[in-house]
């Protein structure tokens, strides 16, 4: 289609007087080399993007696997972070970095010994320092990717509280990562309202009373503002997850 505008070409971003190439989202472009170059990137970039959310939850399914996480766990926090992240941005690759961040947010487990990872008893403090450094062995796992510099940040500092009292840096309020400071809302989230070896999953209430008392100690009180918003979708996909499990 020929249009008349006065816009700039969105692949050379030279300024346009005359007619000019566009799609149906109103892009324009100077020539049709531009127009072209630009269709040519976009494929590349889904491609791209499909690659890599393929690779990511693969490694997120291998952990789960591991684990002996059951319903997806992984994927659970994942989507469920979203829904809060979206009300703090609406910028796709943002949106992108806390989805891999979430999804990943354990993949330094992988680097724990079964006998401590698998163990049903509780951990003594030896245990529990290995177990602990889960956080920095996924960041040094995925740091180094240069697509996921923005997740990695989000693996390092899942464990951290709004108080301080998290590990591993021990990091305080807004020094934590956002979208970590949202993962640890729904972390909390999924637990309650999961099975455990140890305890039948919770009720939604359950979990929210938790989380509204945690409120300013272990989370972010902003981030609880944002589950409290969105409570209805939250409570509606908590509900899908344990009618999921039930018929299995």
């Amino acid at each position: 289609m020929l249009i008349k505008t006065k816009k700039n070409c969105l692949w050379c971003d030279k300024p346009i007087t005359n007619g000019v190439h566009t799609t149906d989202n109103n892009d324009v472009f100077c020539c049709e080399g531009c127009y072209l170059g630009y269709m040519a990137h976009q494929r590349f970039q889904h491609e791209r993007d499909e690659i890599q959310l393929s690779l990511v939850e693969a490694l997120a399914a291998a952990l789960d696997a591991r684990e002996h996480e059951t319903g997806m766990h992984s994927q659970r926090v994942a989507c469920h972070t979203q829904v809060l992240a979206r009300q703090f941005s609406k910028d796709k690759s943002v949106l992108q970095q806390i989805y891999w961040g979430s999804l990943l947010h354990d993949i330094g487990k992988i680097a724990i010994p079964d006998f401590i990872l698998l163990n049903p008893h509780a951990l003594n403090d030896d245990e529990w320092k290995i177990m602990r450094s889960h956080s920095q062995r996924g960041y040094d796992i995925i740091s180094d990717i240069p697509f996921m510099s923005e997740a990695a940040n989000i693996v390092l500092c899942h464990e951290e509280r709004w108080d301080g009292g998290g590990y591993p840096q021990g990091l305080k309020g807004k020094a934590i990562p956002w979208g970590a400071r949202l993962f640890a809302i729904i972390d909390t989230l999924d637990a309650i309202t999961s099975d455990r070896p140890y305890r039948k999953a919770q009720s939604f209430d359950a979990a929210k009373k938790e989380i509204i008392n945690m409120s300013g100690q272990q989370f972010d009180p902003e981030g609880v503002e944002a589950f409290l918003a969105e409570e209805d979708i939250l409570r509606g996909m908590v509900e899908v997850k344990c009618t999921l499990v039930t018929e299995r």
